[in-house]
């Protein structure tokens, strides 16, 4: 694939991805609560998630995705329950001095949260459904071409999805105190119960 379309396609998905969506809410929530470190399955998910609807362009199955509307809907309500545990936990933490308190719960399950934010999100599903058609001759894709584009979306995600857990995490890192942290929490808490919403609403 020649590097123009692949630049194009980048800068776009790049554009995409720094608009504030229930993604990213998501993950700076959970950075703000948890720490950098518990975040990265999440992030990973939603990269995961990326990654299916890249595969579903480029296999043409724009036609079965708008069949299966309501697995869809199943997967964004999965994902938002998920979110909403997890504002729980954040808001209900007890925090020490200098300690992260909440580790988030487990990797896999931040995972499975992170990929289904993605596959339940309709900015997401048009992004590859609809625009990327625009943007990449997808008749003419060869399986080099697809391994190109899978590695533009996991670099590209990973630098803006990672960077802003990673400035959440260093903002936590102000907060020293146990009333401060525990008003940190609190606000991540709310934060990700309105991404949940966002999910839970979007259609």
């Amino acid at each position: 694939m020649d590097w123009t379309s692949l630049l194009t396609f980048a800068a776009a998905l790049a554009l995409a991805a720094a608009i504030p969506g229930p993604g990213v809410a998501a993950v700076i929530a959970r950075a703000l609560g948890a720490g950098f470190r518990p975040t990265v399955p999440m992030v990973l998910g939603l990269i995961a998630g990326d990654l299916v609807y890249l595969s579903s362009a480029a296999l043409g199955l724009g036609v079965i995705a708008a069949t299966f509307g309501g697995l869809f809907t199943l997967i964004r309500w999965a994902g938002a329950a998920y979110l909403v545990y997890l504002a729980i936990r954040l808001f209900l933490a007890r925090p020490e001095a200098g300690a992260l308190p909440v580790r988030g719960g487990r990797r896999s399950g931040a995972f499975l949260a992170g990929l289904f934010v993605t596959l339940g999100n309709p900015k997401v599903i048009l992004f590859y459904l609809a625009l990327l058609p625009t943007i990449i001759d997808l008749g003419g894709l060869t399986a080099l071409g697809f391994v190109e584009l899978s590695a533009v979306v996991a670099v590209v995600l990973l630098g803006v999805i990672g960077g802003y857990a990673a400035l959440a995490a260093r903002a936590r890192l102000l907060f020293e105190s146990p009333a401060a942290r525990r008003i940190l929490n609190r606000v991540a808490g709310v934060t990700m119960m309105g991404a949940a919403a966002a999910i839970a609403t979007r259609s």
